[in-house]
């Protein structure tokens, strides 16, 4: 019988892959790519190795779906989040506060996707993650050209800017990851949106 729109065996597939999926990242935050077993994954998720070949094809396929998996978490947030931001420099300053409290509660998430980063600029990676990352620059580019639109910020290289968010937000998140001290995200979120909105904002 459907429930909100699947049967529930395929309820059930999709609650049990993101069950370990939620397992995997923990294991490849911890270990690594090169350091996770298939044996370790199925332990930490609480299933048989067999029953990982049902869902993924191989480690590689856990990884990546893995990351995807937390990228489209993030992407949804951050999407609704601010589309409920009435201007654009509120836009902005959630888009970064949006991902810095995504780190902190996914903290094992953003060490294997900050390890992938790299993969994905250079095309090494798989073009479903990709798209998940150009997406949320385009969220950003679409702000923009709207506030240009109401000469509500001087003009510029869309484009680049959202890029620019967007890699200053990372870097951020980065920084908060490797520091011994734990700062306010508050505070982190309002100095990069500061430091953002005196260069494009009139």
């Amino acid at each position: 019988m459907p429930i909100a729109g699947k049967t529930k065996q395929a309820a059930l597939s999709e609650f049990r892959c993101s069950e370990i999926l939620g397992a995997a990242r923990k294991v490849f935050a911890k270990k690594g790519f090169n350091g996770a077993t298939m044996d370790d994954i199925a332990s930490a998720a609480g299933v048989a190795k067999g029953t990982l070949y049902l869902y993924f094809k191989s480690k590689r396929d856990v990884y990546l779906k893995t990351i995807r998996h937390g990228r489209a978490e993030l992407l949804k947030q951050v999407t609704a989040n601010m589309e409920a931001a009435p201007c654009l420099r509120d836009k902005i300053r959630t888009f970064i506060s949006t991902r810095v409290r995504y780190s902190e509660a996914h903290r094992d998430f953003y060490k294997i996707y900050l390890t992938e980063f790299d993969n994905i600029i250079h095309g090494a990676s798989s073009a479903g993650l990709r798209e998940l990352h150009l997406k949320q620059a385009r969220l950003l580019e679409q702000a923009l050209r709207e506030s240009m639109e109401r000469s509500e910020i001087r003009p510029v290289k869309a484009d680049v800017v959202a890029f620019a968010i967007q890699d200053m937000t990372r870097s951020l998140i980065a920084r908060r990851l490797l520091a011994s001290f734990k700062s306010d995200v508050e505070e982190d979120s309002d100095f990069l949106c500061d430091l953002i909105w005196n260069g494009i904002g009139r």
